[in-house]
């Protein structure tokens, strides 16, 4: 199951991210600064979590760089794939973009 890894790579480093609202998590997501988030700036985010847990920078975590130190090993395409469907679910519209509404609705 490739969801499962990934959404706890997302609830691991939640927390270090430091942001307080939808609003401050979409400028600091948005880094051409056009008030909305691509799939490239999405995924550049999203990927922070993967390569800080990747210690040997070998792009694959093993089981013991998991949480909880076991389960299958991802590896950092896998995990962008993963990142870039999950995107397409939360652009609720459409239009290749997220909002600050889409960013901050219950994932899909």
């Amino acid at each position: 199951m490739r969801g499962l890894p990934c959404a706890a790579l997302l609830l691991v480093f939640s927390a270090q991210a430091q942001v307080t609202d939808t609003g401050s998590y979409l400028q600091r997501m948005d880094t051409d600064g056009d008030g909305k988030v691509s799939v490239d700036e999405y995924v550049q985010w999203m990927m922070y979590a993967f390569d800080r847990m990747d210690r040997d920078g070998n792009g694959v975590l093993s089981a013991d760089e998991l949480p909880g130190g076991k389960g299958r090993p991802v590896t950092r395409d896998q995990q962008r794939q993963s990142i870039v469907e999950r995107f397409h679910k939360q652009d609720a519209n459409g239009d290749g973009f997220l909002s600050a509404k889409e960013l901050s609705a219950p994932p899909r």
